[in-house]
């Protein structure tokens, strides 16, 4: 069974996932808020329902640091790292369909000794802010089996532009996640390095 993660809380991957994890996918999704009926799905009824809602959209992105420095990025401009060990799934604008609308697959064996920690963000490209955004969460599957493994829900509206949503570390020779839901300002990830600093 998925855990529930609070802000800030910190679990062991292998721990919860009952073994040795080689490959995990993070699922990203929120709603547009909308007075109407919401259509299913993680980003389900982001782009429809009515024209404020249309030109709304969120990315999902991956920064991978050593240490404090960042070594690479992975969203919709580059969807693969360039080790080759994280694939972004790819800009989805129509958040039509059940499941993830944006996935992040990371295989953790062939993820660089040398990178630390993986960072997860979304951004609103089209500068809504998130008052126009709900339900909006992270979940964390076991790339194998495709078993839900965490799931961190972020129940902060505002006006802020970006949330810097989890990230996955290592920790004394083992994969951690780290749920930290903090707002952000910034249309795209070069804006988020500064207050990215702060949970390194």
């Amino acid at each position: 069974m998925a855990i529930n993660l609070e802000k800030g809380q910190k679990i062991s991957l292998e721990k919860e996932a009952g073994g040795t994890l080689t490959k995990v996918v993070m699922g990203l999704g929120w709603d547009a808020k909308q007075s109407g009926e919401k259509k299913g799905g993680l980003l389900g009824g982001l782009f429809s329902g009515g024209s404020s809602d249309d030109s709304i959209d969120l990315d999902a992105s991956c920064i991978m640091f050593a240490g404090d420095k960042p070594v690479d990025a992975i969203f919709f401009g580059q969807l693969k790292s360039k080790d080759g060990s994280i694939l972004h799934s790819g800009d989805n604008r129509t958040g039509k369909g059940d499941g993830d609308d944006e996935q992040i697959v990371v295989d953790l064996s062939r993820v660089p000794e040398s990178v630390t920690a993986l960072v997860f963000t979304v951004n609103s490209f089209t500068g809504q802010t998130f008052d126009s955004v709900e339900n909006a969460y992270c979940r964390l599957l076991d790339g194998n089996n495709q078993s839900e493994i965490a799931r961190y829900t972020l129940t902060s509206q505002g006006s802020h532009t970006a949330q810097i949503m989890a990230k996955v570390y290592r920790h004394n020779g083992e994969w951690k996640m780290h749920a930290i839901g903090e707002n952000a300002t910034g249309r795209t990830i070069n804006d988020l390095f500064k207050p990215i600093s702060l949970f390194l």
